[in-house]
């Protein structure tokens, strides 16, 4: 099972990427930002934390939504994420978003700071996500709300499974541990739920949201964009000859192809939103 530092070290490795894109990575999930404002009760004026922000977001849409009378604290354990989310600031101009590396396990904030908070995609890489959430709660006002964001099946995630699968043509790819910090940690319905329970969140719900990631790209270009925001499928590309790696980004190619019209693709996804409460 890969360790924290693996996984951070994966991430940190892929930051340029990810800022790179970041408003199309912005444009793709927002579905899944507007269920997190939703789920969390994100109104104008409120304190927002953002969990795992990585280049910026969705803490950057979130202060647009709180205006200027409200704040929100971005916070990753990858720094080269957060000086890309401080960029992003400063070019949007967004002097109410505020962002710091720091991790899970202690959030640099005291008692009681926030109205809300939310994690899009995080969860699933708390090394104690037990302790994750309750740090979270800490931090939280009493009668505070949170949302966090985790992925389903790879198999319901075109954006996931059809790179995958074509690559495994050429290279193996091991099935993860349990309880390992991958993807689809909290894939099945309950996982995180039962963990926000466990933590001591009050009113803990579960919902599935199925939502279409719209990528204005074509199928070509959406393989280097998959290779460039994931460092583990990078690694396993450039594990291949250059014959077996033309093969995998064909056979990757025709299969993105049939999601695309108008020369964007429309990929069929699925994640779950957990949410509950301080006391």
């Amino acid at each position: 099972m890969p360790s924290n530092d693996e996984v951070l070290k994966r991430w940190s490795a892929a930051a340029q990427f990810w800022e790179k894109r970041r408003e199309l990575v912005r444009h793709m999930f927002a579905p899944v930002t507007h269920a997190l404002v939703d789920a969390a009760h994100i109104a104008k004026g409120d304190s927002v934390l953002d969990v795992a922000t990585g280049p910026g977001e969705p803490a950057l849409s979130i202060a647009e939504v709180v205006g200027s009378g409200g704040t929100v604290k971005g916070v990753d354990a990858v720094a080269e994420m957060i000086q890309g989310a401080r960029r992003a600031a400063d070019r949007l101009g967004l002097g109410n978003a505020q962002f710091e590396t720091a991790s899970i396990e202690r959030l640099p904030f005291a008692a009681g700071t926030f109205d809300c908070a939310v994690s899009r995609f995080g969860a699933m890489f708390f090394p104690s996500p037990v302790d994750g959430v309750r740090e979270i709660l800490r931090v939280l006002k009493p009668g505070g709300r949170f949302a966090l964001a985790v992925w389903r099946e790879a198999e319901r995630n075109a954006f996931f499974w059809v790179l995958t699968r074509a690559l495994a043509q050429y290279v193996t790819f091991p099935p993860p541990e349990p309880d390992a910090m991958d993807a689809f940690r909290f894939a099945a319905p309950g996982a995180l739920r039962s963990i926000v329970s466990e933590a001591g969140a009050l009113d803990a719900e579960e919902r599935p949201l199925e939502f279409t990631i719209d990528v204005p790209l074509p199928a070509e270009d959406f393989w280097t964009l998959r290779l460039e925001l994931s460092e583990t499928l990078r690694e396993k590309a450039e594990a291949l000859s250059p014959g077996d790696l033309e093969s995998a980004r064909r056979l990757a190619v025709a299969a993105f192809q049939e999601y695309e019209s108008d020369g964007r693709l429309r990929l069929p996804a699925e994640v779950l939103i957990v949410s509950g409460r301080k006391g």
